[in-house]
């Protein structure tokens, strides 16, 4: 069982990614990439699974074949190729006929080698069963050489399509698209020991029909760098789901506004009643507690808020070569961590403070020039203009 945990734990992954889109899948079943993408991933959980060796004994065993299970794997591992072209094809993008008959093309060739691959494993004689080396022990052997042939030039092919394709795509894509970003760089990757793989196979059958014995990379180098590349691209496929979800937007909003967060919980809970969250309370209500309590913290600051602080703070992100919009969040979040250093000093000497001013929050939301609460969270965590604001030292360097 050992042998094979890496291709189940990449036939899990690719099994949840396809759980994942089956609701797009649904709702958009007549969209072609769509289905390309739900073809892949099916093809690759069949094709993970099947590929570890205890799979491989009990196809075997069921079937009666002495290796019937080869053909079984190398007709996945074609088909999934073909599915890797298709797919790209249409990330590719370009003229909807286009598309259409150059997905006929792919469909047609990928299928005919399935085919070829059977046809050829059953006019071929593979009477001892060999479960981790069948590509270099039949390697000479009429038929099933150029079955083996077959399947190791489409899987290059579709290794090389995926891997070009995924590294032209992250080249151009926009820095943020990070779950995307990080989604093709895994398949790249994948790509890249996949076609490791394909290269240590082609290397030990062509050793075997040089009359050298170069097993070992087909039997001890090839197996890893496969298993590595199915979870690489499982994790590919997985990772721009996940991370372009709703839940996961908000737990990355969520993160992004701890700084804040932290440093404004406590004036809130002077000026109102928070409802506590529960160990199981959904990410999207955690936010908008979350926003809610810095929302409060601001408001019970704005009678703290010194413009001087402000423009100071301002000029000087200016000087450092700050764009505009740049400068003026730097500006509004150190203006907010002076107002909270100048609070809490206050009631740290016994008094209560000015009285909370209406007006500036009635000019702009919470007197900050409606800065997006994320912008202030990075530069009140980052930027050193604030940091001197919140000890109290100059900020116009």
């Amino acid at each position: 069982m050992n042998q094979g945990l890496p291709l189940y734990l990449a036939g899990a992954v690719m099994v949840l990614a396809l759980l994942v889109k089956a609701p797009d899948l649904r709702r958009g079943r007549d969209q072609p990439i769509m289905r390309a993408v739900c073809a892949l991933l099916g093809v690759g959980c069949l094709l993970a699974f099947l590929a570890a060796p205890p799979s491989l004994a009990a196809v075997n065993r069921v079937t009666g074949i002495v290796n019937g299970a080869a053909p079984l794997v190398y007709g996945f591992l074609t088909a999934f190729s073909g599915a890797s072209v298709v797919l790209i094809l249409h990330w590719s993008g370009g003229p909807p006929e286009a598309l259409r008959r150059a997905t006929r093309w792919t469909v047609a060739v990928f299928g005919t080698v399935c085919v070829a691959i059977f046809v050829l494993f059953a006019l071929g004689d593979a009477p001892v069963e060999r479960l981790r080396d069948l590509d270099t022990y039949y390697a000479d052997t009429p038929w099933l050489r150029e079955m083996i042939v077959c399947y190791l030039l489409a899987h290059t092919a579709g290794s090389a399509a995926l891997t070009l394709l995924s590294l032209k795509w992250l080249l151009r894509l926009d820095a943020g698209l990070r779950p995307l970003r990080w989604g093709l760089g895994l398949l790249m990757l994948g790509g890249v020991l996949d076609l490791g793989y394909a290269a240590a196979k082609w290397a030990a059958v062509g050793a075997r029909w040089a009359g050298r014995d170069w097993d070992a990379l087909s039997t001890d180098l090839a197996p890893p760098l496969a298993s590595a590349a199915a979870l690489l691209m499982a994790a590919g496929f997985v990772v721009p789901m996940i991370g372009g979800s709703a839940a996961w937007r908000d737990f990355a909003q969520y993160r992004r506004l701890r700084p804040l967060w932290k440093a404004l919980r406590d004036f809130a809970s002077l000026s109102v009643t928070t409802v506590p969250l529960t160990w199981w309370s959904p990410v999207g209500i955690r936010l908008i507690h979350r926003e809610s309590v810095i929302d409060d913290g601001v408001l019970a600051l704005v009678g703290w808020f010194d413009p001087a602080v402000r423009s100071a703070a301002y000029e000087a992100a200016r000087r450092q070569g700050h764009a505009e919009a740049t400068a003026r969040v730097v500006a509004d979040a150190a203006m907010l961590a002076a107002a909270c250093r100048l609070r809490a000093a206050g009631e740290r000497a016994g008094g209560h403070g000015p009285p909370p001013d209406p007006r500036a929050g009635a000019e702009a939301p919470y007197g900050l020039g409606g800065q997006p609460l994320a912008a202030l969270a990075r530069e009140f965590r980052r930027s050193p203009i604030v940091a001197a604001a919140r000890r109290g030292g100059p900020v116009a360097r």
